[in-house]
């Protein structure tokens, strides 16, 4: 099927917002050709000589005066594998050691968000992480842990296997420490994993039938070994055949011994609870391999039908519009199952979603959440950004707060959340502040161009332009002008407050519903 799709509506919805790159590969290889091309994007991350030259602020005390720290610390230490960032946790370094690590993370977030070739691939980072959502926020382990689960668990997957994905994030440290199952131990199971992984990240929780029965058996479909959701037992059982799933981190696991230090995954033996187990009506004899019980968990969710329906409803609400349709969800879950054995998964389901009429359809469905409202407005003005604190303090209090919202659910993905009057208020802070570049963050090129304008009527339609491609609405002309106290026709380009209020334009008209939506 051909992908005719009015280009910016794919670019707002398979990118952070239309850039200039998009712009020169849709011209020379056509919508069809860029969508092919974004699908397989290459393992290597093209923003790596950008990230490494960008710094962020590290300042903190101590009591001895040679260990305070204050620097421009380059973001290319999130490069490093864990067992380095680790090195943090083991020589007991100060907080800010760790926590710098999320806001570098971050910070290189924002980079490729606008500058990446690859947009596809961040959008679909954007939404594994908030599927497989940790808070490093709240926990400096999980700060530590972030670069690693960024970089080869998040990224390395998200256009990829379903099913490789799972076990990449069950043995990641950032997991494993986010919901406790680096503790958890056979005879003292901790559930939370295991209940996660059932309610967020697979089955989801429309699958969940304890309401309505508390045995196993019980449960349609149980008996011939294809039950329809499940319930509390399937938890437990879970819970057991990942005991013994934990990272180094210096534990004693007995006889006077202890683990390395370095935040990898590792599988301790003597805390697994080898006996027999049921998951999903499906019997595990006692005394497997090593990983085997878990790995096995992983399977029979991964290929569950009722995964298939959770995960590529919660792809349709993400790429297509806040209520799904049934028919686009039902053909989307079609080809994951197919195609579940598939090394690109993932990127088939996504292109099944994107060349519906669904799709096609959906330009402006949905809100702009804090992330894509900066990234397609830097996009748009043409920023180069240079992450600062101030700005990621922006989008933190904005209430997108990047690796740092606390409950497993992730953010909330519809439009009224995101269109409260204080969420509102935030969005504007945000665009004026990006406009002026209040934060040092980068500023835009294109003010002066339209601060030269004869008339502010023209100066507005070329910001208008800038940032949506076509001549803007007579009402947001009228607006915009006698909003900033001026007249039409009267001078402009001869103010000496016109770059200001060419900056002020661009912010006002990323303001209109036009902007905010995609």
């Amino acid at each position: 099927m051909t992908f005719e799709v009015d280009p910016r509506t794919a670019l707002n919805k398979l990118a952070f917002g239309p850039g200039a790159a998009e712009r020169h590969d849709i011209a020379k290889a056509g919508l069809e050709g860029w969508l092919v091309q974004q699908l397989k994007p290459p393992a290597e991350d093209d923003c790596t000589a950008r990230i490494a030259a960008a710094h962020l602020r590290l300042k903190y005390t101590s009591k001895t005066p040679e260990a305070e720290v204050d620097e421009e610390r380059p973001l290319g230490v999130i490069a490093q594998p864990i067992e380095q960032h680790w090195k943090t946790v083991e020589t007991n370094l100060p907080g800010q050691e760790r926590t710098f690590l999320r806001s570098a993370v971050a910070a290189a977030t924002l980079v490729r968000a606008v500058h990446s070739r690859w947009q596809l691939r961040e959008v679909l980072v954007d939404f594994w992480h908030n599927h497989f959502n940790v808070n490093a926020l709240g926990d400096n382990l999980v700060a530590v842990a972030l670069p690693a689960y960024d970089r080869d668990v998040i990224r390395r997957h998200a256009l990829g296997n379903f099913r490789e994905m799972l076990e990449a994030v069950a043995t990641s440290a950032a997991m494993q420490i986010y919901l406790n199952n680096r503790s958890s131990r056979g005879g003292a199971a901790n559930e939370n994993y295991a209940r996660e992984l059932f309610e967020l990240h697979t089955l989801g929780r429309p699958a969940y039938l304890n309401a309505l029965y508390n045995k196993w058996r019980k449960v349609p479909g149980a008996l011939e070994g294809h039950p329809q959701g499940y319930i509390d037992q399937d938890v437990y059982e879970a819970a057991r055949a990942f005991t013994g799933w934990s990272i180094e981190d210096g534990a004693g696991i007995g006889a006077g011994r202890r683990l390395p230090m370095t935040g990898k995954f590792t599988y301790v033996e003597t805390w697994h609870d080898n006996y027999q187990k049921r998951v999903l009506a499906s019997e595990f004899d006692p005394y497997q391999s090593p990983l085997a019980d878990g790995r096995r968990v992983l399977d029979l969710v991964a290929d569950h039908a009722a995964t298939a329906r959770f995960v590529c409803d919660k792809l349709c609400r993400r790429l297509v519009s806040d209520t799904s349709d049934p028919a686009l969800v039902a053909a989307a879950t079609k080809v994951w199952t197919e195609e579940r054995r598939k090394p690109d998964q993932i990127a088939r389901t996504v292109e099944a979603i994107v060349r519906s009429d669904s799709f096609g359809r959906s330009a402006g469905a949905k809100v702009k959440r804090p992330i894509e409202l900066y990234a397609s407005f830097a996009r748009a003005v043409g920023i180069d950004v240079t992450p600062t604190p101030g700005l990621l303090g922006e989008l933190d209090a904005s209430g997108q707060r990047l690796f740092g919202w606390g409950p497993p659910t992730g953010h909330p993905d519809d439009n009224d959340y995101w269109l409260s009057s204080n969420m509102m208020r935030r969005r504007w802070s945000l665009l004026l502040g990006l406009a002026d570049d209040a934060w040092k963050a980068g500023a835009s090129g294109v003010a002066p161009a339209i601060a030269a304008k004869p008339a502010p009527e023209q100066a507005v339609d070329a910001a208008y332009r800038q940032l949506l491609g076509v001549e803007a609405p007579a009402k947001v002309t009228v607006a915009i002008v006698e909003g900033l106290g001026l007249k039409p026709g009267q001078p402009f380009d001869a103010r000496k407050d016109a770059l200001p209020l060419a900056r002020r334009m661009l912010a006002y008209c990323a303001m209109t519903p036009a902007f905010q939506t995609r």
